[in-house]
């Protein structure tokens, strides 16, 4: 490949990476799966050696944390500060449904307000219910810090494979 077509491929891969970063402060959509898409991209543009394959194969093992980290920290909180798994459940189901329903915010909105509200059915105390959302929303702030390091290092460990 012409030495000018690689660095454009390298700049094109890396403000999709940005825009990928972009996604973990503003979570609209999932800017792990972009930063990952790119990399592929690379990959598959410039094509895949040994090293190559295992470096993908990293960076897939992070997309994956990634994407399972706001699960586990946001449901962790919420559980920590006393939700029942059925509210939990339903805060999830409701943050999916609003993503697409009404992107680009109705997940942001509908996971609080439905953990909120379905706590609050069951504990008929809306101080209890707002600790329990509180909860959700510390966990949904440690989810952003570990998925946008996630989404630094990914971009580190294909930046050590493709500037080479």
């Amino acid at each position: 490949m012409p030495n000018w077509l690689n660095l454009s491929l390298n700049i094109l891969i890396y403000l999709i990476m940005a825009v990928g970063l972009l996604g973990m402060i503003v979570p609209i959509y999932p800017g792990v799966v972009i930063i990952w898409a790119a990399v592929l991209i690379h990959g598959l543009a410039t094509g895949f050696a040994v090293l190559e394959i295992w470096v993908l194969v990293v960076i897939t093992i992070l997309m994956i944390a990634g994407t399972l980290v706001d699960n586990f920290l946001m449901g962790g909180k919420a559980r920590q500060a006393g939700a029942s798994w059925l509210s939990i459940w339903g805060a999830l189901l409701a943050g999916l449904v609003g993503t697409f329903a009404f992107p680009p915010l109705g997940g942001i909105v509908a996971a609080p307000t439905s953990l909120f509200l379905l706590e609050y059915a069951r504990l008929r105390n809306s101080q209890e219910a707002w600790a329990v959302t509180k909860g959700l929303l510390t966990g949904w702030g440690l989810s952003f810090i570990a998925r946008f390091f996630i989404g630094l290092v990914m971009i580190i460990v294909w930046a050590i494979w493709g500037v080479r």
